[in-house]
């Protein structure tokens, strides 16, 4: 077996796959399923192009906002993403090979560019362009870094720049080759820009990171280095003035990562974590002010309204947290959304309690912004460097890729022409009436003084172009300047700038650090505990005072010190640590997130932690957080599969008083991972294997309590030992040949690039996201049903170890009969599982058998194989 090689792969699929045919049944066609045409009442008017002065004319805008038109066709086409250099220069990537028809043939052309759009006359209005970069494939990402460009090509990432001073690329960079690998045009039919990486953004801690993506990316000295993230949403990011990332999906409006996710993601154990991926925006209703037949599944009950609008969000995407000052004050901070299909943005009020955040429609039963224009299809928004919200408008018809657009929706685009016309796109901005603009930026030659006082700049866009400037200027000059604005700065923004603009510089210091931790600010003292950790790490006597003020920030009330005290003090370790953690808990643990943040860093403490919490004193009394905290530790344990920590944890259980809190709540922590019944029979479970029955089993069984009894008889069916009665034979793995082996090692590597963004490098999958892959029926069963999802993709609803996922999932047909048997292999026999490799030979043979087939499967066809 030849021995996998990335672009060799690349090369291999693009010989393989043709073109699909454009017969009658379209990809997003589900099988027998019916799409009738909508009721007679439902008529939707013609949708010619209009020119942008007419398509002004199409807004309902909220009052005390106007709208002004700043870029459009022909100097701009199809944009999907922009970004303002430290001058304010406009730069636009535009993907103009998107759809070029409803059957997406051409989508190869070398046609996308990135244009600099620059305002002379100072009108508002940019009346020059320069082509930085043009004969790109399908590009979809752009983000402005040492003087050049991050641009996205599937699957290159390069790192572009103008050398000579001509304002066109003269030099490109390879940052990544396996970035939106989905996306590869090479691909040809089974292309998938619906769901790749994009995005890329600049955060507050320095780190570039983007939706879709499991890698994120910092550049260093001129080097550029990756490391793993968790994947975030579809199509855009954002961040809002604390560096919190925000991101959504189609159908999912807001979600946040309200923990540093390097934090939740450090101990598998813990599962299920609320403070990564958390739904913010709850409520999923949408008020466009036009009919919206032209959806892609418009025919489905409860899609539409009565009226014909659209009912709920199904193209949610281009986030952004309005971070100027150019809005009324209650706007700071605001979440707006795109809803292309619906032709609309939404405005959403954030409130934050105790590290939660939720949102509401600032405009009940309305929207921020809402065209008649069936073609406005707004996909990112922007904060300005003036204040403005900035909206990128792709202006076509046609906005479902062919991968999922339905035969419905392909009628409904040709009736009204919308495949036409797909040349065009504007760029607007939506600014408050009467109220002031910022001036031009010029931070490009500004001085490291200057930079620095930028820092407190009341806008977002120049606190974060000027922390990036400085960092990648690397001038000490500027190092007392920044510790100065740190300890004395009149803004807590600027102040929390600092620190972050001193980590880059790798110019922190303890000292510093300690006055942080005294700041008036709980987002400053969080940050400044996060910044410690290296420190609190060496042990010497420079980290004595800081590790002391840092333990001190226990007693503090704000949810947001607490948190990441938590998430810090469980990485450090130690006793006085764990001392810390456990009265933090003791106070605290009502708050999930604080919770989180200390079990997230117990990795195979878990049971020391919890046997020391037995013990103490401020841990007698019961109260439902102190329960919520004993039984999730306890399904830490049983989570490790390690026979003797969990026999460790039957023993502290049956140490308990008979029937008291502790005791009911380590064994209602177990209970909860019992499965429940599918069709009538257990769902799939692995069971910890002991040598013989558990001795705190045994203990347990000798507590003549009615409520102990039901427990334990509950918690049983997770155990198993040689001659337990009414258990199965072991099932042994059979080993791997020479040849398998090596399909497995290469199956690691092409599920961790196609694969690991949904469903996790851990096969633990993500909420909202995508379901877990661990102990999956799906994986571990018929292998029959398994190929047959890889080649054609499958279609929720489906139910996964008895939790029922709304989800589509795309084809991996890409790959070749061998490299799909590399990954079958893979998700197989990783993480515990022992169920029988796939041969190449196999899935050739369903390859074949259901070559004309090109909709993805449901559950109940699955179900009928066996």
């Amino acid at each position: 077996m030849q021995t996998f090689n990335l672009q060799m792969w690349i090369r291999v699929i693009g010989m393989l796959v043709a073109f699909a045919s454009v017969g009658h049944a379209q990809n997003g066609d589900r099988p027998g399923e019916e799409q009738p045409a909508l009721p007679a009442h439902i008529q939707a008017p013609p949708a010619p192009p209009l020119s942008p002065e007419d398509a002004l004319k199409s807004f309902r805008l909220q009052p005390g906002f106007r709208i002004d038109l700043v870029a459009s066709d022909p100097m701009i086409e199809s944009p999907v993403a922009l970004a303002f250099d430290p001058d304010g220069r406009l730069w636009v990537l535009e993907m103009r090979g998107f759809m070029p028809n409803a059957d997406g043939i051409g989508e190869d052309a070398p046609v996308g560019r990135v244009s600099v759009l620059e305002d002379v006359d100072g009108d508002g209005r940019m009346d020059k362009r320069t082509i930085f970069l043009d004969g790109l494939v399908m590009p979809r990402a752009l983000a402005l870094v040492r003087g050049g460009a991050l641009i996205a090509e599937p699957p290159h990432l390069w790192f572009c720049r103008d050398t000579n001073g001509d304002g066109k690329c003269d030099e490109k960079i390879e940052v990544a080759n396996d970035y939106a690998t989905e996306a590869d045009p090479k691909l040809g039919s089974k292309m998938n820009p619906e769901h790749s990486a994009n995005g890329l953004m600049w955060a507050m801690d320095n780190w570039i990171y983007s939706a879709n993506y499991t890698t994120r990316f910092r550049n260093v000295d001129g080097s550029w280095h990756r490391e793993p993230t968790v994947s975030r949403g579809q199509w855009g990011l954002t961040q809002d003035d604390f560096g919190r990332i925000f991101h959504n999906s189609n159908s999912d409006p807001l979600r946040a990562d309200l923990v540093p996710s390097q934090y939740l993601s450090r101990n598998p154990n813990l599962r299920g974590a609320v403070g990564v991926n958390f739904q913010v925006a709850k409520d999923l209703a949408v008020w466009p002010i036009r009919v919206n037949p032209g959806v892609n599944r418009g025919y489905q009950k409860g899609q539409l309204r009565d009226d014909g609008r659209l009912a709920t969000y199904t193209g949610a995407c281009g986030p952004c947290i309005y971070r100027g000052e150019n809005f009324p004050k209650e706007f700071s901070g605001a979440a707006f959304v795109c809803e292309p299909t619906g032709n609309l943005i939404r405005c959403e009020r954030l409130t934050e309690s105790d590290g939660f955040i939720l949102s509401t429609n600032a405009f009940p039963q309305a929207e921020f912004l809402a065209s008649t224009d069936e073609r406005f299809r707004p996909v990112n928004l922007y904060t300005g460097p003036d204040g403005g919200l900035y909206v990128v408008d792709m202006y076509r018809g046609i906005l479902q890729h062919r991968m999922y657009l339905t035969s419905y929706l392909r009628k409904q685009s040709l009736s009204r022409a919308l495949d036409k016309a797909v040349d065009r796109g504007r760029i607007y901005r939506i600014v408050a009436d009467g109220r002031p603009l910022n001036r031009k930026p010029a931070l490009s030659n500004a001085s490291g003084a200057t930079l620095v006082a930028t820092l407190a700049h009341s806008n977002g866009w120049w606190r974060d172009t000027a922390q990036r400037l400085l960092i990648e200027r690397a001038d000490a000059k500027v190092v007392p300047d920044l510790k100065e604005l740190v300890a004395s700065g009149k803004e807590a923004l600027a102040r929390l700038h600092a620190l972050w603009t001193l980590d880059g510089l790798g110019r922190l210091d303890a000292r510093t650090l300690e006055g942080a931790l005294d700041d008036t600010s709980p987002k400053v003292q969080a940050a400044a505990i996060r910044l410690a950790e290296p420190f609190l790490k060496t042990g010497d006597s420079q980290a004595a005072t800081l590790w002391n003020k840092t333990v001190a920030r226990a007693a503090s009330q704000d949810a947001d010190v607490l948190i990441q005290l938590g998430a810090t003090l469980s990485e450090t370790k130690g006793t006085v640590a764990d001392q810390a953690l456990s009265s933090l808990l003791a106070r605290g643990a009502t708050n999930a997130l604080i919770r989180e943040a200390v079990i997230s860093g117990l990795r195979d403490r878990e049971l020391e932690f919890l046997e020391r919490l037995s013990t103490e004193a401020s841990w007698m009394e019961s109260t439902p957080a102190r329960v919520q905290t004993f039984a999730t530790l306890a399904r830490c344990v049983l989570n490790t599969a390690k026979a003797d920590k969990l026999n460790g944890l039957l023993s502290l259980a049956a140490k308990q008083p008979a029937a008291a809190w502790k005791q009911m709540a380590l064994l209602n922590g177990l209970a909860e991972a019992v499965p429940p019944k599918v069709a009538g029979k257990p769902a799939n479970v692995r069971l910890v294997k002991f040598e013989a029955e558990p001795t705190g089993l045994t203990e347990l069984k000798k507590i003549e309590r009615a409520e102990i009894r039901e427990r334990v008889e509950q918690i049983s069916s997770l155990f198993t030992w040689p001659g337990k009665p009414g258990s199965l034979p072991e099932v042994v793995a059979q080993p791997l040949t020479a040849e398998e082996q090596e399909r497995f090692k290469a199956g690691k590597e092409l599920y961790l690039i196609s694969c690991g963004a949904c469903h996790q490098p851990t096969g633990l999958g993500q909420e909202g996201l995508a379901p877990g892959l661990l102990d999956s029926e799906w994986v571990l069963g018929s292998e029959q049903r398994l190929i047959r999802i890889t080649l054609q993709g499958v279609r929720g609803p489906l139910t996964v170890k008895g939790k029922v996922y709304s989800l589509e999932m795309p084809t991996l047909a890409v790959f070749n009969d061998d490299q799909l048997a590399c990954v079958l292999t893979y998700v197989r026999r990783e993480w515990g599982h022992t169920a029988a490799p796939v041969a190449p030979a196999t899935i050739a043979k369903i390859r074949a058998a259901t070559e004309k087939r090109e909709e993805a499967w449901t559950e109940a066809e699955l179900l009928k194989l066996p």
